[in-house]
């Protein structure tokens, strides 16, 4: 066929022969450069093949099962012929070239092996053509990360180690932006002293009595910090080793080399020649609300003011009830209103059930199916409307916003430098983090869901490497998610919600805490391991887990399904003993019919 090339299975290194195991595309399917096409298999490992450039696939030639060798034809591209839309945004015209007089001139553009194409270059409005900036400059940068936060500071450490100079700019006092400072990290130290004021109490039942805690705010607070400072001081350190160069300020483009810091009424304009956007998000507020003081964010909740004698969390999603853990725990009588009939929604159900169960008997209420319909302040408290399951109105002494994260795409005057950013606020990229504009990269929750720190630091090295010439791609098949509740709530891969709506044949197997020796020995039964396989192959597909430190085992499971493990792997690898890591085994051994742990029916053989 006239204009197309055929994509030929790459080097699979001391292998004559592997076997395709997944056929991601069909015959018309639009495709990006780095894409995965097909999935191939050996003894050892599985590898995805990827698309070498945009296009649209005018064949496909392999089918799962066949067996194909190096060279093998997988199919045929019709290679994208169209110039991208942007082009002229990565270098405007005039002076851009050479940002900062360096006499560079064509070296301000992207790295050589930069080999994929810009992100939503087809099927997408045109970009926005990038300002020029022709004023003065305070200096110039190889490499400009803006915002050091999960994504940012691994793409400027990494970055630094491969020999690019750079400068890392963040409007926070210190660095590791909103997950040190006010998200991640204090909230889990927190979480910590609330599982030992319960475990404490909960111990009773045992014949261990304690008398009631004594609640230092100011000890807490004061310790919480410290935990953040030694991680922060830390950050600041691997920067002056690495000779990053740290910018305070806040950050806006003004051109597609020149970015505006502004701190304090101080303002400076630093060139660079590629730039890493790794901005991040910031809590939605509900419009409408009253300006007071007692309706609060997550970031106000963790700086430990007060603890309210009644506290209402708006949002039953991960974060509103991991703050709802810690204050229930500190004296708090909490209620969490939902507007979907689940806590947690998109979770599965069996994994929410026993979270659900215990702190429905702890809570002073939990409202599903229900929305505010407004808040009034009053002197006695906030006076809040509901609708729906729960109607009528009550006063709290305080309310927690927890209704989600907007990403700050959209407060970057990132058109200035040509990149596109969405309505909501988002900034495409493609699998090498570039945006439309391809010396600039973009990675975090600016670039999408899930808003997770540990995504956003491995799309930033992904990023570090791609700018400073190597090839590298974001790959993950599987991003974990883990609710720091009590019980955790912990899940990865394809969730069983997933798997019923796609209409997939799997197996399940299911492992109960009741039955293990390390969670009685813990006073707790009430979790669960879960893992999904494919009913032909066997191979994991996705796994839940709920109980204590369910976010230390997920971690076992993201990696069978990366590996592409199958039961027998799982079942047949020694777990110590007692351990909670072992039900992971178990429920393996469940899908495979081999536990002995528990007496579970043979399934009958279908007829």
């Amino acid at each position: 066929m006239s204009g197309t090339i055929e994509i030929r299975l790459p080097d699979i290194g001391d292998f004559s022969e592997v076997e395709v195991i997944e056929v991601h595309v069909g015959p018309g399917d639009t495709v990006q450069a780095e894409d995965p096409l097909i999935t191939v298999e050996s003894d050892k490992a599985a590898m995805e093949v990827p698309a070498p450039s945009a296009g649209v696939l005018r064949e496909v030639s392999v089918k799962v099962g066949d067996r194909v060798s190096e060279g093998s034809v997988i199919g045929l591209l019709q290679p994208a012929t169209d110039e991208e839309p942007d082009k002229e945004s990565d270098e405007a015209p005039g002076s851009e070239s050479d940002p900062g007089g360096s006499g560079r001139g064509g070296d301000a553009g992207p790295p050589v092996g930069g080999a994929s194409s810009p992100a939503g270059s087809s099927g997408q409005a045109p970009s926005p053509a990038a300002a020029s900036y022709e004023g003065e400059v305070a200096f110039e940068t190889e490499l400009l990360v803006l915002g050091a936060g999960p994504g940012g500071y691994p793409a400027a450490f990494r970055a630094a180690d491969l020999g690019l100079e750079v400068t890392l700019v963040e409007r926070w006092a210190t660095l590791g932006g909103v997950c040190l400072n006010v998200g991640c990290i204090p909230s889990k130290a927190l979480l910590h002293a609330a599982r030992v004021i319960d475990e404490a109490a909960e111990m009773a039942d045992c014949g261990l009595r304690f008398g009631q805690p004594e609640v230092d705010l100011d000890g807490l607070r004061g310790w919480k910090d410290k935990v953040v400072g030694k991680l922060t001081g830390g950050l600041a350190q691997l920067a002056r080793q690495r000779k990053v160069r740290v910018v305070r300020g806040t950050g806006r483009f003004l051109s597609a080399h020149h970015l505006e810091v502004v701190d304090e009424g101080t303002r400076q304009v630093i060139a660079f020649r590629q730039c890493v956007i790794a901005a991040g998000s910031e809590p939605v507020r509900l419009p409408g609300l009253p300006e007071d003081p007692r309706i609060i964010d997550s970031t106000g909740a963790l700086e430990l003011e007060r603890i309210p004698e009644r506290l209402l969390i708006i949002g039953g999603g991960i974060i509103g009830l991991e703050m709802a853990t810690v204050y229930a725990a500190l004296g708090s009588r909490v209620s969490v209103v939902e507007l979907t009939e689940q806590l947690m929604p998109g979770c599965d159900a069996d994994l929410v059930r026993p979270l659900h169960k215990r702190i429905g008997a702890r809570y002073e209420q939990i409202m599903l199916g229900t929305k505010v319909s407004g808040i009034e302040s009053t002197a006695d408290g906030l006076v809040v409307t509901f609708g729906g399951q729960f109607s009528g109105t009550q006063s709290f002494d305080a309310v927690l916003l927890s209704v989600g994260r907007s990403p700050n795409g959209g407060r970057l005057d990132a058109h200035r430098a040509g990149v596109r950013v969405d309505e909501r606020g988002f900034i495409p990229v493609d699998r090498q983090m570039r945006t439309n504009v391809s010396h600039i990269f973009a990675v975090g929750d600016i670039v999408g869901q899930p808003m997770l720190a540990h995504k956003a630091n491995h799309e930033g090295r992904v990023a570090a490497e791609v700018a400073a010439g190597h090839r590298s791609a974001f790959d993950a098949r599987v991003i974990p998610s883990v609710a720091y509740t009590d019980p955790e709530v912990a899940w990865v891969g394809l969730t069983e919600n997933e798997a019923r709506a796609q209409g997939l044949a799997y197996g399940k197997g299911v492992f109960p805490w009741a039955a293990s020796g390390r969670s009685l020995g813990h006073n707790r039964d009430e979790g669960i391991t879960k893992l999904l396989f494919d009913e032909k192959t066997h191979r994991v597909l996705g796994g839940g887990i709920v109980g204590p430190n369910a976010g230390e085992l997920v971690g076992e499971v993201a990696l069978a399904i990366e590996m592409g493990a199958d039961a027998a792997d799982i079942g047949l690898t020694i777990h110590p003993h007692p351990t909670l890591s072992e039900t992971v085994a178990f429920a393996a051994e469940a899908f495979e019919g081999t536990l002995v742990d528990l007496y579970l029916p043979k399934k009958k053989a279908a007829r």
